[in-house]
């Protein structure tokens, strides 16, 4: 049966491939509207022109399947709407003993957006986000991008799409891969990124959030600073003067310009400092230019203000909150909590983080993701199923010593068993 509506599914998209009117259709088939050619590499897998890219039944959504699903709620304010309600706040402890402070989740039903379900455990305790933290590197991207076309979304859409830049020492070193295509041979190869690479903006944002590459994202943090520091001039500026600017300094004033480009989005979105914060880039290529401040930090409850601001429209607009949501949209690979099979058919909105310290005297056999100094895990999504069913949750862990990628998954399915009220 499966097997059957994936053909079924398939088959709609690629009539879809071949009908003028949706030649900009995103993300899934997005390499017109984008200029992502790992995009176009997903449409000739679908298309059959390619080997089947595996991606779960879930992942094929179009430009028009996707949507903010509280724009009817946009008046309303944060902490009007995450209220705890009894029902589903009982069942969620069930699930978290409030003993274990190696856990904290926040999660909001919102399959009816006029009733929205509310429930937490430890919402305030704060983590090392780690790779969750691309997420206001990408919100300080757009911002960045309205301040210098206020009136003019294509024109910030053309800057993403047409605006390539190089990677260099920002780049350096992250052992993630990114994939990159060539539209010319059809061939794919994964690598990490080196200090050569040119991509553009839209490009390097994707690879931060699809990937999750490191060098990726400090790639677009580094463009976001140089748009505030550059302003108008950003979209004409060159590689010449981007070198000038960084190696003139002086590096404590780039540096908390830096910062505060990254943080101030949050601040304007009600979102405090204890509760979500950046204050270090992802790579150590970056240190030469930009330091460090004020380090960085995440709670359940930071996050998911943000995640409900970007359903209501209100990262930057409503037109950078859709962007951003297409972004999240996993179409590489789903791991962590995304991988519950439970979500499979499901259209999943993700970022996963991690950040684990090993040592290795009081225990040998502690490794990568399976750190006994500290053993970060963190997951945000967004889930939407056929049914109706929609809600977002934020799961962050410290579990010493255990991958807890295991437990994500695991957590995944009975959070998704308990709003869908399956037993």
């Amino acid at each position: 049966m499966i097997k059957t509506i994936k053909i079924i599914v398939l088959a709609v998209i690629c009539m879809a491939f071949t009908s003028p009117v949706n030649d900009s259709i995103y993300p899934i088939d997005g390499y017109q509207y984008s200029g992502i050619k790992r995009l176009k590499y997903l449409q000739l897998s679908i298309s059959g022109d390619l080997p089947d890219a595996k991606l779960p039944l879930g992942a094929y959504k179009s430009i028009n399947d996707i949507k903010l699903n509280l724009l009817s709620r946009a008046q309303n304010k944060t902490e009007d709407i995450l209220i705890e309600n009894p029902g589903l706040q009982k069942q969620i402890d069930a699930l978290f003993p409030r003993l274990d402070k190696s856990y904290s989740v926040a999660i909001l039903d919102i399959s009816k957006p006029d009733s929205l379900r509310y429930a937490q455990q430890n919402e305030s305790r704060g983590f090392q986000p780690g790779s969750v933290g691309k997420l206001v590197v990408v919100t300080a991207l757009f911002d960045q991008l309205a301040k210098i076309y206020p009136n003019d979304y294509s024109k910030r859409v053309a800057l993403l799409k047409t605006k390539i830049v190089k990677g260099g020492n920002w780049v350096l070193t992250d052992e993630h891969t990114i994939p990159v295509f060539n539209i010319e041979t059809n061939k794919l190869v994964k690598r990490q990124a080196v200090a050569s690479d040119v991509f553009s903006l839209f490009e390097w944002a994707d690879h931060a959030l699809s990937v999750s590459n490191n060098g990726a994202a400090s790639v677009v943090w580094r463009e976001a600073l140089l748009m505030a520091a550059f302003g108008e001039k950003y979209p004409t500026m060159t590689q010449a003067d981007a070198d000038a600017y960084f190696s003139a300094g002086p590096k404590n004033d780039i540096t908390d310009l830096a910062v505060s480009i990254v943080n101030q989005p949050l601040r304007d979105l009600g979102i405090t400092e204890d509760e979500w914060r950046l204050g270090t880039f992802f790579t150590r290529g970056v240190n030469p230019y930009v330091g460090s401040k004020g380090g960085s930090i995440g709670s359940p409850l930071g996050l998911m203000k943000w995640m409900l601001q970007l359903e209501q429209g209100k990262i930057v607009d409503k037109q950078s909150s859709l962007e951003i949501k297409r972004l999240m949209y996993m179409t590489d690979r789903r791991i962590r909590y995304a991988q519950a099979p439970e979500l499979r058919d499901a259209a999943v909105y993700f970022k996963s983080g991690s950040l684990y310290k090993c040592d290795k005297t009081k225990d040998q056999a502690c490794g990568k993701y399976k750190g006994n100094v500290f053993n970060y895990m963190n997951s945000v999504a967004i889930v939407e199923h056929a049914d109706g069913s929609k809600y977002m949750v934020c799961l962050m862990t410290n579990v010493l010593g255990k991958n807890s990628a295991g437990d994500h998954l695991a957590l995944a399915s009975r959070i998704d068993k308990t709003i869908r009220n399956v037993q």
